[in-house]
């Protein structure tokens, strides 16, 4: 019976949601491509029937699975314009790697340094700054001193200041 001192319990809510389970290999296509990245995007859309980067997992599992790491210190969370970012912390990155079984020379492409190219660019004949010294005409004529007409009263014109 329902009345002013009863209690209900409920089984979570939209703040609270309860325990979720979770299918072991959507969890598993998660933190794959978690690992992948190092970098994971999860709109707020609890009814997205497919999350855009992972086929076949629904955006609630992804964001639910994505919050227990963050819970538990393997990765950081930024919320911005109804989007959930999860960055891959190095501890995320040694339990995702004994998590998926993985050897440890493989790391996340975030952690990949660039490769740099030995190839530089060619500029031509004029070498890389071409075009961009001075020009060839001398545009400080305006800079020349002024003078009025010569004649009876004849001074020197003053510009711009005291208006």
């Amino acid at each position: 019976m329902s009345g002013p001192d009863t209690i209900v319990a409920c089984q979570g809510s939209y703040d609270k949601p309860a325990n979720m389970l979770m299918p072991t290999s959507d969890r598993k296509k998660i933190y794959e491509q978690l690992f992948a990245d190092g970098v994971a995007i999860a709109k707020q859309d609890y009814n997205l029937k497919s999350h855009p980067e992972i086929e076949g997992v629904k955006n609630l599992y992804v964001i639910r699975a994505l919050k227990s790491l963050v819970s538990r210190g393997y990765a950081k969370e930024q919320f911005a314009w109804r989007h959930h970012y999860y960055y891959l912390t190095d501890e995320g990155t040694a339990y995702l790697r004994q998590y998926l079984g993985l050897e440890e020379e493989v790391i996340p492409s975030t952690h990949k340094q660039p490769q740099k190219s030995d190839i530089r660019p060619s500029f031509g004949d004029k070498g890389p700054r071409a075009g961009l010294g001075k020009p060839d005409t001398d545009r400080t004529g305006y800079r020349t001193d002024k003078v009025g007409e010569a004649g009876p009263g004849a001074a020197p014109i003053r510009g711009g200041f005291g208006r």
